[in-house]
């Protein structure tokens, strides 16, 4: 009984720190807009307006949480959605054990 506890308390925790990353505006669009399509830094900053440093910023935050992943391209890198993060025809699902976050337009 006392490992489920612990097991439920780790997943509210990873949970949690998702809810975290995705409650700033601009992670969150990042991660929307990687259920588009792959983008690189470069990209992403012509698209939200921001300088490079700050969507870099953000954008270790979320492959540091495990959210996106990178590839090398020759000289660029580009970010996609992790595999835990599967795309609908809605929006986007965060596979966090034993939990799901959705995050879909009506």
């Amino acid at each position: 009984m006392a490992a489920k506890a612990i097991a439920s308390a780790q997943a509210l925790d990873s949970m949690c720190l998702i809810f975290k990353l995705l409650s700033d505006a601009t992670r969150l669009e990042i991660v929307l807009r990687l259920t588009e399509k792959e983008h690189t830094v470069t990209a992403l900053c012509k698209e939200l307006k921001l300088p490079q440093p700050t969507v870099s910023h953000h954008l270790g935050l979320l492959r540091m949480n495990h959210l996106i992943v990178n590839k090398r391209a020759g000289k660029q890198v580009i970010y996609s959605l992790a595999s835990h993060a599967k795309i609908s025809k809605k929006g986007l699902r965060l596979s966090v054990p034993p939990f799901t976050i959705a995050i879909e337009q009506d």
